[in-house]
């Protein structure tokens, strides 16, 4: 059972979630079931265990996302403001220009970015399909339809719909160097000491770049219509 649930659960998540930290997780939360459970003859042990172990799981996924709301926050602003002023001067905005928006100046608004260097493309949070809904990102899990899961193939869906397509787009509007930096850590596999040698950069603005980057395809995707056609099923399997 406690397998069954994991693989249901780790088939929506991102590929960084480890089976083998579930399936701890879960079997933590069986035997928290086992030892609260009182037999009645209305409810079966394992419709029982089922919540406890899920619900453990879904605890296990809140601990490894360590990224306090602070940085989340900044790392918002500075997608809006990316967002705003490319709808402004139709083209990616500079340092300069993003600071001015954000009414910092360029050495706190690269502090920003050095804050934001843990952000991600996506987030357990952006699964939350509608930015309204209160629920919490990974409480949503529970209520997306097994027998959909079951035939959705995340890969597949990543290939085959619109998500691949906006982040090419997203890349591919980046500034030349920020294209390059990504190039070199994901295609070609440097690490950032050897990437800071070849931009003739250090190793801190490395990092600002990188986030800086990250910030612009989050802005490009939040205003993009890629998911639009989806329904919530879809589009958690998607991510």
């Amino acid at each position: 059972m406690v397998r069954r649930l994991a693989l249901q659960l780790i088939s929506r998540l991102p590929a960084s979630v480890e089976l083998d930290d579930l399936l701890q997780a879960g079997m933590m939360g069986l035997l928290d079931a086992v030892r609260r459970y009182q037999q009645v003859p209305t409810a079966q042990f394992e419709t029982y265990a089922v919540t406890r172990v899920r619900g453990a799981m879904l605890d296990e996924l809140r601990s490894q996302d360590w990224l306090p709301r602070s940085v989340r926050s900044k790392s918002r602003q500075i997608e809006q403001a990316i967002h705003n002023l490319e709808q402004q001067v139709m083209r990616p905005p500079t340092e300069a220009e993003i600071a001015r928006a954000l009414d910092v100046s360029l050495e706190d608004y690269q502090d920003m970015l050095d804050d934001a260097r843990g952000v991600q493309v996506v987030h357990y949070e952006d699964l939350v399909q509608f930015q309204g809904d209160t629920s919490s990102a990974l409480d949503t899990l529970d209520r997306v339809d097994d027998a959909e899961s079951e035939w959705s193939n995340p890969l597949q869906k990543l290939m085959s719909q619109g998500l691949r397509s906006a982040l090419v787009d997203a890349i591919t509007n980046l500034p030349e160097r920020e294209q390059l930096l990504l190039s070199l850590q994901f295609e070609q596999d440097l690490n950032q000491k050897e990437i800071a040698a070849v931009l003739g950069v250090t190793e801190g603005r490395v990092s600002q770049l990188r986030s800086q980057a990250i910030a612009r395809i989050r802005a490009s995707l939040a205003q993009g219509a890629w998911d639009d056609s989806a329904g919530e099923v879809n589009f958690h399997n998607l991510l």
